[in-house]
């Protein structure tokens, strides 16, 4: 088995040129005593909407490890995968997040709950867990319940689990379980039955990415209450150790937080949770690379910052549908969105700060944001032109991106090496 590192970070990269700055920024943070690994992701969907293939996000990944001679472990994550999407991942990948959020809540037989119940006594009872403040109190019939909402899913973790392990044919590889892309939360408790049921399909599972209580939008801050986020983390960290020990799981099994990019107000909590348990985290995706390049555009200036400007004016218009897929990840009041024909007039300084999330700064539009954050496919419609832009000016670019991982994401985040 291929293990993960303590510390990784997510880096999508949409439109696989920004890999050397992304990288670079795990140098810097290693420079700093950071050591964070950097893990290259891309969903089905968008490589659906750019029109790539898994095998360009690692020949990225690779070049850049070697062009900036980086001597630490990297992967490539086949991101959100299930049954129908995992083939065409096998040979570039050597990370598998296995989404199983969908098949929550699918019926099982009685006769597999009873079964599950019977193999695991132990979850039935007053179960003390060290690092909660009171014991986990169950029932049978609220482990039932649980298991018939969750063993579905955990089937499905390990029908795909399986299938990759026999196509990769002894190559090793990472295994993430997601369950976050859902509308409630999993409970510490319900996480508890899930990892035991994990455990039973025999998935080496070294991360679990479950939904967690507050809204987690795309590219912008975290809504919801922080230190419920700190108590219901923590919470997670000690059900995991607890689960790693009776379960016999990857002793390095971690939390990963999936939409973590930019959640800037959970960032400390995360961060005072690893330096007192000495738990890892897996935070996916840092820093929204496609709209730092957007950024670097506009600050780039000329053609490049009427290039940004185009890109803002089609996905203003297109709006509509751009936003569909990810109704429930954004929250846009259209009404707040600048109209193209303002937009056109602005400087460099203007677009910049209504783009980067930078809350203090008065410019700052978040609904502006969202919308370009969904609305890569626009610069996917423009095909060379839009990447002959980003060589153009790709100095800019790539200062934006270094700087958004390392001072926005990996700096929050991660503790300094003891």
């Amino acid at each position: 088995m291929l293990q993960l590192e303590k510390y990784s970070i997510g880096v999508g990269d949409r439109f696989a040129h920004q890999a050397k700055a992304q990288l670079r920024a795990c140098i810097d943070a290693a420079g700093r005593g950071i050591d964070v690994v950097p893990v290259w992701n891309k969903s089905f969907r968008e490589h659906g909407i750019v029109g790539s293939r898994p095998e360009s996000v690692r020949a990225a990944a690779d070049r850049a490890v070697i062009e900036l001679d980086w001597k630490r472990p990297y992967h490539v994550d086949a991101d959100h995968i299930n049954l129908d999407t995992v083939e065409g991942f096998i040979a570039a990948s050597d990370f598998f997040t296995l989404d199983v959020a969908s098949a929550i809540g699918q019926a099982v037989p009685a006769a597999d709950i009873e079964a599950f119940l019977a193999r695991h006594p132990e979850l039935v009872g007053r179960i003390e867990v060290e690092g909660l403040s009171a014991p986990i109190a169950s029932t049978p019939a609220s482990v039932a319940a649980t298991a018939a909402k969750y063993m579905f899913a955990t089937a499905q973790a390990g029908r795909i689990y399986r299938l990759v392990h026999s196509r990769k044919a002894g190559a090793p590889f990472i295994t993430e379980v997601s369950m976050d892309e859902t509308d409630n939360p999993q409970t510490p408790p319900e996480l508890l039955v899930i990892l035991a049921a994990i455990a039973d399909e025999g998935i080496p599972a070294q991360t679990i990415a479950p939904k967690f209580t507050g809204r987690f939008n795309k590219g912008v801050d975290f809504v919801g209450s922080p230190d419920g986020f700190e108590a219901e983390f923590n919470a997670d960290i000690a059900v995991i150790a607890h689960a790693v020990k009776r379960y016999a799981l990857p002793g390095n099994l971690k939390l990963s937080v999936h939409s973590g990019s930019d959640k800037f107000s959970i960032y400390a909590p995360i961060r005072r949770s690893l330096e007192r348990t000495g738990a890892g985290v897996h935070l996916k995706t840092a820093g929204t690379t496609w709209l730092e390049e957007l950024i670097g555009l506009a600050e780039a200036g000329g053609e490049g910052l009427a290039l940004a400007k185009e890109v803002y004016a089609k996905a203003y218009a297109d709006r509509e549908a751009l936003c569909a897929p990810y109704a429930t990840v954004i929250d846009i009041d259209a009404a707040k969105l600048p109209p193209p024909d303002q937009v056109r007039m602005w400087t460099s300084d203007q677009y910049t700060g209504a783009l980067r999330h930078d809350p203090a700064c008065p410019l700052y539009n978040v609904h502006l944001r969202q919308l370009l954050h969904v609305g890569y496919k626009v610069a996917a419609k423009m095909g060379q032109r839009y990447l002959d832009m980003l060589n153009a000016c790709e100095e800019a670019i790539s200062r934006n991106v270094a700087e958004n991982i390392l001072e926005r994401h990996i700096l929050r985040v991660f503790p300094v090496r003891g």
